[in-house]
Order: structure tokens, then sequence, then C-alpha cells
């Protein structure tokens, strides 16, 4: 053995998780020792799932209890936060964008390291049942050998040298030696049912892990889509994908938190059995494997022997023997009985073939090979395989908690609509750069300017004073547009109110335009005003 080897250590978030109190349905303690088979044991792992579950009853408790407040508010208090609703859904939704994106980003992560686990326990048990399974087919082999072809071609040199006593005599030996094979070949245990419960072992968990991987893809898929919705739904205004979004994200939130009480259940049993696996296997293995061999196996001490060491030596000394013994045969009977070259040549062919297998039974029954298969299905599980549960627990957690948000946000979105649809009918309305308002104003009475004014300035938040009525486009004198000018109080911010209608540039005054008929108070009174322009 190596002296580099590595050794197996529980991690710490093994002995964490398997410090958890295990309570069975009556709330009394269970042993936390790995028992699959035993009815509290089992009891203990469902009531870790149904404490879970207890989460999400809290979870739905105060999103009704909120949406009831969010609906029994008092209207003052809506109307005072009526302006702040877009803004907060907006960020609302982005950071719940951003939890979600995350969420899924660390399930990614969790899944692919589950799996990796997974498929390095599968191929761990492929390895150690090909090694089994090799043992078991040459073992077979050398003992159909020896029971069939070897007793069937010194049969046949029997009948040949019957006449030489001490050629007899050593067909003779040769059966005994080849039965002395045989029995030490039976020290070595049958893995048949073993290889068997490798199999389905293999086959069931590689089952198991394409749903479980597939499932969870599905479920990323569909939270990212949820997220995706209620971003269309925000960008639209669209209440019918907002509802969508809702509904769609209750059903997640109930995923989600279904998948977090699954994988606390598998990640406790599993570090139950991380903690302690070689007294899981020695207890498997009592009554169908002697205690001896399976220690051999999951130690693997330099120290320790082979329990298959004194079969295998003895078996090496007795093909020894027998291969000296045929030699002999084929040196000094062959000359007198020329008949029998062929049977001594098939036996020692045999022979030889049967030390080659030697050789490969001697490098199988090392326990070397099985031990490293069994120190990589561990550390593919109890690493990999927990740490990736533990992530797809946190993304539960995290995509729980953005779809507990996203659902709270839902009422202020919809509220937010019905404000803005309302806000934008009163803009649209009276606002001059619309098409639909003029078609409307069109084929409706004529309002007064005060009215018509207070809506434009109500919906835009431009301006804070009365608007001047409309005038016509003519070509009057200055004197008369400076009475126009000094009808709303000498506001210069009116005095271009004529030419906005036609989109002309602010009045420009200068000396040379003065009309010779001014008098010399409207001459001052249009230098005044006009001096605000650029010339």
């Amino acid at each position: 053995m190596p002296a580099s080897r590595v050794e197996y250590i529980a991690p710490w978030w093994v002995v964490w998780l398997h410090s958890v109190p295990h309570l069975s349905l009556r709330l009394q303690p269970v042993d936390s020792t790995f028992r699959p088979r035993d009815e509290s044991y089992q009891e203990s792992l469902l009531f870790l799932g149904l404490l879970v579950t207890v989460g999400l009853g809290l979870n739905l408790l105060f999103l009704a209890a909120y949406l009831i407040c969010r609906c029994c508010r008092r209207p003052a208090q809506a109307l005072a936060t009526k302006r702040h609703e877009p803004c907060s859904v907006t960020w609302t939704a982005v950071l719940v964008g951003l939890l979600c994106c995350t969420a899924v980003g660390v399930g990614f992560y969790g899944n692919s390291e589950t799996n990796d686990g997974v498929s390095q326990l599968i191929y761990s048990l492929e390895n150690a049942n090909h090694t089994l399974a090799g043992i078991d087919e040459l073992v077979f082999g050398v003992t159909r050998g020896l029971r069939g072809d070897l007793e069937r071609h010194l049969a046949r040199l029997s009948e040949i040298l019957a006449s030489r006593g001490d050629y007899v005599q050593t067909l003779r030996f040769l059966r005994q030696a080849a039965g002395g094979i045989e029995a030490q070949l039976a020290v070595i245990p049958v893995w048949r049912e073993a290889t068997g419960a490798l199999t389905e072992a293999a086959h069931q968990a590689d089952r198991v892990e394409y749903y479980r991987w597939l499932s969870y893809l599905l479920l990323f898929m569909l939270d990212l889509a949820i997220c995706l919705l209620a971003c269309l739904g925000l960008a639209r205004r669209s209440r019918w994908l907002l509802a969508s979004m809702l509904g769609c994200g209750v059903l997640a939130l109930l995923l989600c938190w279904t998948s977090l009480a699954a994988d606390t259940a598998a990640a406790v049993a599993t570090s139950d059995l991380c903690v302690a696996p070689d007294a899981f296997i020695l207890n498997v293995t009592e009554g169908h494997l002697s205690t001896e061999v399976t220690r051999y196996y999951l130690y693997c001490s330099p120290s320790s022997s082979s329990p298959f060491q004194q079969a295998l030596t003895v078996f090496q000394r007795s093909l020894t023997t027998m291969q000296n013994q045929v030699a002999g045969l084929l040196k000094l009977a062959l000359p007198f009985f020329p008949t029998a070259e062929d049977d001594l040549l098939a036996i020692q062919f045999l022979l030889n073939s049967t030390e080659s297998s030697l050789h490969q039974l001697t490098a199988l029954l090392d326990c070397r090979g099985l031990y490293k298969d069994y120190q990589d299905a561990l550390v593919g599980v109890c690493y990999d395989g927990i740490e990736g549960l533990l992530c797809l627990g946190l993304f539960s957690l995290l995509a729980a908690l953005a779809f507990s948000a996203m659902t709270c946000t839902g009422p202020r979105a919809w509220a937010s609509f019905s404000s803005r649809d309302q806000d934008y009918d009163d803009i649209d309305e009276d606002d001059p750069f619309n098409p639909q308002a003029r078609r409307v104003a069109a084929h409706s009475p004529p309002r007064g300017p005060l009215h018509s004014f207070c809506s434009y300035s109500s919906g835009l938040g431009s301006q804070s004073s009365l608007q001047p009525p409309t005038q016509t486009i003519s070509n009057a004198p200055v004197s008369e547009y400076m009475n126009q000018a000094a009808l709303f109080g000498g506001n210069p911010r009116y005095e271009n109110v004529p030419l906005i209608r036609r989109g002309s540039p602010p009045p420009t005054y200068s000396p040379s335009m003065r009309p010779a008929y001014l008098s010399v108070a409207e001459e001052q009174h249009l230098r005044h005003y006009g001096s605000e322009f650029p010339a």
C-alpha cells in the first residue's frame, strides 16, 4: 500500500447536518444512525420535511395578511402613497428580477454538483461491480477447466499409460493437486449476490438522478419564465399578464418550498450515512459476508494481510507442482508413448492459462481497487452531492423570497396601472399636441378658457398661473399688442402667447422698428418688455 493514500474524512457540513435533531411524528427522539428501512428513522425524515412545510404555511399566511391589509387601507392613505407607487413598483421589480436570477444561478450550480456526485457514485458502483464480477468469472473458469478439461485428459492418459505404474501414480497426483486447487478456490466468496445488488443500486440511482436533474431544470426554466412574464407585464402595463404572473408565482412558491423539504430530508439522510459509512456497510453485509473480508476491503490497512493470501499461496504452489509433473511426463513418457503427446500438451496449455488466471485473480482480490472505488463513491456523495443539495436548498429559499416579494408587488402594480391610466386620460383629453384630443375637441362644444387651461396645466404641471384667452392671428398694430400685454398685469411671460399657437419665435424689439405714432409711455413700456428678448 502506498504511504500517500488519501483517507476519507467527513466534511463539516456533514457533521452539522448529522447533528440536526431527529424526532418521530410523536416528537420522540430517534437515533440518527442511517437506517433507511427502519420505520422510526423514516418518520424522523418525514418530520423534517413537514417542519419545512410549516415555513410554507407561514409564508402563505404572511402573504394573505399583507394582501388583506393592502385591500383594507384607508382612501386617504392610498392617495398619499399613490404618487410614489410607480417608482416603488419599478425598483421592487428590479430587485425581484436580480434575486430570481441569483437564485437560478445558485440552483444551476447545486444541480450540477449533485449530478456530479451521483455520477461519481454510479461510476464507482459500476467499477466495483466489474471487479467482483471478474473475480466470479475467473473462479468459475478455473474450476470448470480443472473439473472438465483436465479430468478428461487425465482419464485418457490413464488408459494410454496404464502399463507404467509410476506414470499412473503421477496422474493420480495431478488429480489430487487439482482437487486441492478447487478447495482453495472455495475459500473465495461468491460475489453474485453482491454484484446483483450493486447493479440494481446503480440503475436505481441513475434513474432517480435523471428525473431529479430534469425536474430541477424545468423548475429553473419556470422561474425564469415567470420573471420574464412579470417584466413584460410591468412594461406593457398589462393586467392579464400581471394576473398570470401572480398565479404562476404562487405555484412556483409552492414548488420551491416542496423542493426545499425534499432537499432537507435527503441532505440529512445522506449526512447520516456519510458520518459512519463503514458501520452501515458492516450491518448490510452481516450474514452474507464474513466480517474479516468486509473489514479488509473497508479499511485496506497496509499492516493487514489479505484473508485470501493463504489460499492463493497454496494455489500457486499446487499449480507449480502440476506444471513440473507434466513437464516430466513430456520428457520421460513421450518417447515410449507418442500417442500421449496431444493430451499432455493440452494439460500443459491448461495449466499455463490457469496460472494467468491466478495472477489476474490475485490482482482483483487485492483491496486497493475496491477501496479506491469505495473512497471515490464517498467523496462523490458526501462532498459534491451534499454540497449540491445545500445549494439547491439555498436556491429554494431565494426563489421563495423572490416570489413572495413578487406577489406583494402585484396589488401595487395593479393600483399603479389604474392611477396612471386615469392620469393619462386627463392629459390626453386637453393635450394640444395629441391628435386624438384635437378630434375630440373638434366634435365637442367649446369650453371656457379658464377650464381649458386648468386641465392642461394640471396634466402637464408646467404652469401655475392662468393662461390668457386664445388669440386670433392678425396683423394688429403694436398699440393693440401692448394693450393685451398690459391686460395681463405686465407679465412678460404672456407677451408671446399669440405666437405660441403658430410656432413663431418671440418678438424682437429694436429701435429701428419703433412706430412713429407711439406715445412716450407706450415707447417706454415697449422698451422695458422688449429688452427681455434677445436681439
